[in-house]
């Protein structure tokens, strides 16, 4: 009787640091967010007071709940350990809608209240562009995944979160955009712009560059190199 022994263990794929990493990219988005909202409830003003959102502006609360929502069940996604679950259909439609809310409420934002002061017509546009953008690629994220095209639902999925990971991209190509070009309008639509284009640039190399898991590697390696015994 020939055996084949393997270890269920070895080159299991790390389940935490990936989610762990973008929560810390959402961080400073997510805090300044946080601290938004208790202003905006009667709370401390820790943040500058912002001339355009007074009262309940639901849009804001909105975008920065779903944002909130988003930003921490998308992380989990990439969690291999929980892919294998439930959970993880579950928790794809919770980000679907999440990530509908920040997209609606980004576009009804930039729509229909006044520009942040310092931002110009670029800004408007790659805002209108690339909200629009995150919009359709959850939408063609749900229809690819109800006719059970997994590496489709998961192309669209991953650039979905990489459009809504741009406020957290920013935070670093703002302050490389300002220390190397100054504060103008345009150098500052463009150091946002380009948080989304390398957001997407990144997403495209991982959906090309798919990782195998090495348990099924080293598995059947190890029944290849394992001799046979009676």
């Amino acid at each position: 009787m020939s055996t084949a022994r393997t270890t269920p263990r070895q080159g299991r794929p790390p389940g935490w640091p990936v989610p762990a990493a973008l929560m810390v990219f959402w961080t400073i988005p997510l805090t300044a967010g946080f601290f938004r909202l208790v202003q905006l409830a009667g709370g401390p003003a820790v943040m500058p007071a912002d001339h355009r959102f007074t009262g309940f502006p639901v849009a804001l609360v909105g975008h920065i709940v779903g944002a909130a929502v988003f930003a921490l069940v998308g992380a989990f996604q990439f969690g291999p350990a929980l892919r294998r679950r439930s959970w993880h259909r579950r928790a794809g439609r919770v980000l679907s809608v999440a990530g509908l809310m920040v997209a609606a409420s980004a576009l009804w934002l930039t729509l229909f209240y006044e520009a942040q002061p310092g931002t110009g017509d670029l800004l408007y546009v790659l805002r209108l562009v690339f909200a629009s953008a995150m919009a359709a690629c959850l939408v063609l994220g749900f229809t690819a995944i109800r006719r059970r095209d997994i590496p489709a639902h998961r192309a669209w999925m991953i650039r979905a979160y990489a459009l809504g990971l741009g406020a957290g991209t920013q935070v670093f190509t703002e302050g490389i955009g300002q220390a190397l070009f100054g504060t103008g309008s345009v150098s500052g639509d463009l150091a946002k712009g380009a948080a989304w284009v390398i957001n997407l640039s990144v997403a495209e190399w991982v959906i090309r560059h798919p990782t195998t898991p090495r348990r099924r590697r080293t598995g059947r390696a190890a029944a290849r190199r394992t001799p046979a015994t009676i």
